[in-house]
């Protein structure tokens, strides 16, 4: 069968709502992975005016070569990888259209072979074992998406703590943590390399978290992106949380805010932006109406423009259950916030998180009239 995307059609072998690309038994289309495509397709543009000298681009797991594709039509010079034979043929005949690539390699052994200035790296389950070559291969832009959210958020907690190498925890911003976990560990394994690397863009949607980071080859840089780990210290029973940079934690023994002895400590994580601000509005100006999920990608993209550098979010409602009463609209919420002098902002993970510099009783005062 026949599908168009962003303007380009390809050919698919199936599509199947809620799988994900590059299965090890079939070669499957993702529609629900539309949404990931298009932002990819949005921050290659953004990124080739950002860095005009960036050219090759690598899908290092390609399956049915769609998102390869979409990277060939915008003039990108196109390799796209896969380890089976019909997933090598078909991306083959969707980029005949447009030039580049196909080959039958492991992206491992492909990596550590040659440099690509633009490396996607979007696997089935974990991209952590693909990573120490992503990084040794890639010049300027690694992309990276994780499909392995009950790991990164800590609730396989065994599994969270083997791969990311680090201690995740299950909270209500479940969604931030698992991100946080991964640009964290993504950092600390390209400082291992003398690289720096920064997140310019990323996002949670779904069953997925995804990062863009620029690398640069700098010993001196990389050592300065290990200034932004460190620990975040939540309270289970009145959830207020407080974060410390560093590699080795003082972990409180009782909530300094309720006493409660319930107080969870998840890191080393990522605590700095994970986003460029500026960097983001220009990916939301780079998404076109013929992308399918346009409408959602650039609110998307604009709330994490907008986001606070906070490394939490809150849950309105669940602040409002555990204050026993009802929950409003955000904007309402936030613009309460703002007007009683706190920064605010909505969070992208979900349509109730939002972000401020308030402590929860502070945040309870200022809302008391609402609703």
């Amino acid at each position: 069968m026949e599908v168009t995307e962003g303007g380009v059609t390809v050919e698919v072998e199936g599509a199947r709502d809620g799988a994900s690309e590059g299965r090890a038994d079939e070669v499957f289309y993702n529609p629900e992975m539309e949404l990931n495509r298009d932002i990819t397709v949005a921050v290659l543009r953004a990124y080739a005016d950002r860095e005009p000298r960036a050219e090759t681009y690598l899908d290092a797991m390609a399956a049915s070569g769609v998102r390869a594709t979409r990277a060939a039509a915008e003039g990108w010079d196109v390799t796209a990888a896969d380890v089976d034979d019909d997933a090598v043929a078909l991306a083959e005949r969707n980029l005949a259209e447009y030039g580049g690539e196909a080959v039958q390699r492991d992206a491992n052994a492909l990596l550590h072979e040659g440099f690509f200035d633009v490396v996607d790296v979007d696997p089935y389950g974990s991209p952590m074992p693909f990573v120490d070559a992503a990084i040794a291969g890639t010049r300027n832009l690694l992309c990276v998406t994780a499909t392995d959210t009950a790991p990164l958020c800590g609730a396989h907690f065994e599994s969270g703590v083997r791969r990311y190498d680090t201690v995740p925890r299950n909270t209500e911003y479940h969604s931030e943590m698992g991100l946080r976990v991964l640009i964290g560990a993504l950092v600390r394994r390209a400082a291992s390399r003398d690289k720096a690397a920064v997140p310019i863009c990323s996002h949670v949607s779904r069953h997925y978290a995804r990062t863009y980071l620029e690398l640069e080859a700098n010993a001196t840089d990389a050592t300065a992106t290990l200034e932004d780990l460190g620990f975040v210290h939540h309270c289970e029973d009145c959830l207020e949380r407080d974060h410390e940079f560093g590699r080795l934690p003082d972990v409180p023994e009782t909530c300094p805010d309720c006493g409660s002895n319930r107080v969870l400590t998840a890191g080393p994580i990522w605590l700095g932006p994970v986003a460029d601000a500026g960097f983001t509005e220009r990916v939301a100006d780079e998404v076109t109406d013929d992308m399918g999920e346009a409408k959602r990608a650039r609110k998307l993209l604009d709330t994490v423009a907008d986001e606070l550098d906070t490394p939490t979010h809150y849950d309105q409602h669940r602040l409002c259950k555990q204050w026993t009463r009802p929950a409003v609209g955000m904007d309402e919420f936030v613009d309460a916030l703002r007007e009683a002098g706190f920064a605010a902002s909505h969070a992208h993970y979900s349509g109730t998180a939002f972000k401020t510099d308030a402590t929860v009783a502070e945040m309870r005062e200022a809302t008391a009239d609402l609703g």
